[in-house]
């Protein structure tokens, strides 16, 4: 399977469409992410200059963080991909005897986990992102507010989306700790789209205005 940052646009979307279960909700929430952080990168570039100067270190700061956020969500994309392939390949293992279905159980419950982990991450990165965005909406170019916003928006999605692709895999799996931990990640989304979309109403006002 090829990459996603190395895919062309078109070329993933028609992946993405097919009937293969990879790529899937996971790669497109780790697209968002990617997404998201590109515009705040892009709206910390457009804060340059006299005006800025006052917040020119940490706007250079948050250029280098959404860069590199965004390299991390698009290698999400691909582990989540990887992962999920991971637990198709261990439903279709043997069960004809009782030692096949114990190692079939084993390896349906690991390949849970790893499916889990990638969104598990992707909801921290969000967090990242929208925070990021948080910082630039008083400071950064009012030209470009509304990409704040889409900014936002973009890891409001993927936030929303990596939940429910921990959720759905959450049940199969047996370590307690690993539950625990998940659960926890999990409880940090609402609060998180909250605001995400704090940010989004504070910009419509502003438009208003």
């Amino acid at each position: 399977m090829s990459a996603v940052r190395t895919t062309p646009l078109d070329a993933y979307l028609g992946r993405l469409a097919a009937r293969e279960p990879a790529p899937g909700g996971g790669a497109a929430a780790a697209v968002h992410a990617a997404q998201g952080a590109a515009l705040v990168a892009m709206v910390a570039r457009y804060s340059t200059g006299p005006k800025y100067v006052a917040h020119a270190e940490r706007l250079a700061e948050i250029t280098a963080e959404a860069d590199d956020l965004r390299e991390r969500a698009l290698t999400l994309a691909d582990e989540d991909a990887a992962a999920f392939t991971a637990v198709t390949d261990a439903y279709r293992l043997p069960k004809n005897t009782p030692e096949e279905k114990s190692a079939r159980s084993g390896a349906i419950a690991a390949a849970l986990l790893g499916a889990a982990t990638p969104p598990a991450a992707l909801l921290s990165l969000a967090e990242r992102i929208v925070s990021l965005a948080e910082e630039l909406l008083p400071v950064g170019n009012p030209n470009v507010v509304t990409d704040v916003a889409a900014a936002a928006e973009a890891a409001r999605a993927a936030a929303s989306t990596a939940r429910v692709n921990v959720e759905i895999n959450l049940g199969g799996i047996k370590d307690a700790e690993a539950r625990e931990r998940l659960t926890a990640t999990l409880g940090r989304t609402e609060p998180l789209l909250a605001r995400a979309e704090a940010v989004t109403a504070e910009v419509r006002y502003r438009l208003r205005s």
